[in-house]
């Protein structure tokens, strides 16, 4: 409930536009502080890959992602019909080794057309 609400205030406020020092136009979704896993509260911040964290808009957040490592799956096909979150179930239900450091995906040009969207999913993993 919450995220899509997340997602509709950041679209319908152009969010994006009021970010600075961006490096290009890629939305990111970031799901990080994890309480415990996926089961359990965490923050979701929607943004973009930036320069710096030096001049950051009130009202928004800057986080650094350190380097980790991730093992990348994508989701294609229809956004409207939940292509995304179906790929999370996949990965919510696989054996991998889970950090819960920082998982994100990415929203760049393949994701333009709705229809037939592909979305990166990144996923922290234990080394």
């Amino acid at each position: 409930i919450d995220i899509p609400a997340l997602w509709g205030k950041f679209m319908a406020e152009n969010i994006l536009n009021q970010i600075p020092n961006k490096v290009n136009s890629s939305i990111y979704c970031v799901y990080t502080n994890y309480e415990k896993d996926y089961t359990k509260p965490y923050t979701a911040i929607l943004g973009c890959k930036v320069e710096n964290l030096e001049s950051i808009p009130e009202g928004m957040v800057g986080i650094k992602i350190n380097e980790s490592s991730y093992t990348k799956f994508t989701a294609q096909g229809n956004l409207a019909n939940g292509v995304v979150f179906n790929e999370w179930v996949k990965i919510w239900n696989t054996e991998l080794p889970r950090a819960y450091t920082a998982d994100f995906e990415i929203y760049d040009e393949r994701s333009h057309d709705q229809t037939d969207a592909t979305v990166d999913i990144f996923i922290s993993t234990l080394r």
